[in-house]
């Protein structure tokens, strides 16, 4: 989802430092690891049990020697990524990391220069010269576009050549310029080529802000070929990559190299623990299947919907990460992985590609959007975004009713934010405590929580898939399911909203209250003065949080 706006909901008067009692809170924590635990074992009951499934044999198939069960290969490119082509990435990943460090050692004023060279070769060796020459032609073709400096024909010009690996005939004779037939074929000519797109927009837009003069083509190359980003993302905007690219200091920050270690490990970890998950719930496979679906308990089928999205969040923080560990490497500062959607209440927030999120609201959300106060700017700016987004992502029926929706729901926070903050809504609010303030919120937010989930399950399962769970959840359910599956994610609202409430605190502590004014000092509170002098003293927003 390309919002990323701040909630409305949560931004105005009570609300983000609103505390609870802690029996409450440890109340919640209960409730959500025993529900947690609840689904995941019923899940694991159906994956066990329906094993040797004649639908299961293409997708589930024998997994590691030493734990003796089947695994669930249904994710092509968690498969392509960690076991079918683990060897060639590492490899090209590998003499990447080993060139720039020589070129950053022996020259680094024209380190850029070496990522490109890297770059070409490697795309060139991967795909063919009839492949780099396609690059080169939609990239120096928006870069004429770009000297005009007129900003909506470049967009315009952008967004056609986009179109361009979208529809017929125009996709079959480009894909003709790529040579060899090999299984990776596929996603690295339009991963490489919609990247490419999307990066040459970023320059062209970049271009006509600029006041003085135009940039270089030869900045354009860099900032395109610099292979870890190039067939897979994530995407950085031109402005960013240019100074960072181009800056000659390269000294760390303290502990920089230890962060950098630490994150290699641990998603190398978190790689091993999905395939150790994947032997033992079929997360991925079962939503396949819809006569099994049809049979499965309210409990299964609502984990298996959640379980999908947690997996997807996974996946591409687990992608990104090893990308961005890469591109650190490279005294670079990447997008972050996105937001885990356990956290996400608000569809203001949600979104799995953090590069193009940013893109998105840089060159378009923000952009037409303003302030988003007024409600007539947001929906034509959400209208634009969710347009491009389509774009992106191949218009289909399932892509135009994930984005219908999710465009509904992101202006639809904004209408509610607006109407609750009128008379005489405001003034209960106002009345209220802050606690009993959040409690409501929270209520708002649990039905918030599942239109993200059912909405998202569109665009990562089926529209089928989608269907099934929302009329188990609301119907076939009621009241019993859709009361305690509401209350579990109510409490999962609460868990979220309190590190919520303990990261501002750290972030923006409440200040101190003014020191009273002084008085005749008696001969107790002399001898008192320096014993307090000699304390030490305590961060307020520490104490807080704790």
């Amino acid at each position: 989802m390309p919002g990323a706006v701040g909630a409305p909901s949560d931004c105005v008067g009570m609300g983000i430092k609103a505390a609870l009692p802690k029996y409450e809170i440890y109340f919640y924590n209960t409730v959500l690891c025993l529900a947690m635990f609840w689904s995941a074992s019923w899940v694991f009951e159906v994956s066990s049990s329906n094993v040797n499934r004649k639908t299961f044999k293409t997708s589930v198939k024998p997994g590691w020697y030493y734990f003796g069960r089947k695994m669930d290969t249904a994710d092509f490119e968690w498969m392509m990524w960690f076991s079918t082509f683990r060897e060639h990435i590492l490899f090209a990943l590998s003499g990447h990391v080993l060139f720039a460090k020589i070129g950053s050692m022996l020259a680094p004023q024209y380190r850029s220069l070496v990522y490109l060279v890297y770059g070409l070769l490697a795309v060139w060796t991967s795909m063919g010269w009839t492949y780099v020459t396609l690059i080169l032609s939609h990239c120096i073709l928006l870069y004429s576009i770009s000297l005009v400096k007129i900003r909506w024909l470049c967009f315009i010009t952008g967004l056609c050549t986009l179109a361009t690996f979208k529809c017929e005939p125009f996709v079959s004779w480009q894909a003709g310029f790529v040579e060899g037939d090999f299984e990776l074929r596929h996603i690295l000519f339009y991963g490489g080529c919609g990247f490419t797109i999307m990066r040459c927009m970023s320059f062209a837009l970049e271009n006509c802000d600029r006041k003085d003069g135009n940039y270089n083509i030869l900045e354009l190359l860099k900032y395109n070929f610099y292979l870890p980003f190039f067939y897979f993302g994530p995407i950085m905007t031109f402005d960013k990559f240019y100074v960072q690219a181009n800056k000659s200091d390269l000294t760390r920050k303290e502990r920089e190299m230890w962060n950098i270690n630490v994150q290699g490990v641990i998603y190398l970890g978190v790689i091993l623990g999905v395939d150790v998950l994947f032997h033992f719930m079929y997360i991925l496979t079962i939503p396949n299947d819809m006569k099994l679906l049809k049979h499965l308990s309210d409990w299964a089928l609502v984990g298996l919907a959640y379980f999908n999205l947690v997996y997807d969040w996974v996946k591409a923080a687990v992608m990104f990460g090893v990308i961005n560990t890469v591109s650190r490497l490279d005294h670079l500062d990447p997008p972050k992985p996105p937001k885990c959607i356990t956290m996400l209440y608000v569809f203001s927030e949600t979104y799995f590609d953090r590069g193009i999120n940013e893109w998105l609201c840089k060159y378009v959300y923000d952009y037409l959007g303003g302030k988003h106060e007024n409600v007539v700017e947001e929906l034509v700016a959400t209208l634009c975004t969710f347009g491009v987004t389509i774009l992106w992502l191949g218009p289909c029926e399932v892509v135009l009713v994930w984005a219908f929706f999710n465009c509904f729901g992101l202006n639809f926070e904004l209408w509610t934010a607006k109407f609750f903050s009128m008379e005489p809504f405001s003034s209960f609010e106002t009345a209220m405590s802050e606690a009993t303030s959040r409690r409501i919120r929270g209520i708002f937010n649990t039905f918030n929580f599942w239109c993200i989930v059912l909405y998202n399950i569109l665009a990562l399962n089926s529209l089928d898939f989608a269907k099934l769970v929302a009329k188990r959840l609301l119907l076939k359910g009621f009241p019993i399911t859709t009361i305690i599956v509401m209350f579990v994610t109510y409490c999962l609202i609460q868990v979220i909203k309190e590190r919520e409430r303990r990261q501002a605190l750290i972030n923006d502590p409440d200040p101190l209250p003014p020191a009273s004014p002084p008085t005749a000092a008696s001969p107790t509170a002399a001898a008192a003065a320096p014993a307090a002098a000699a304390q030490p003293v305590v961060d307020p927003s520490k104490q807080k949080a704790e």
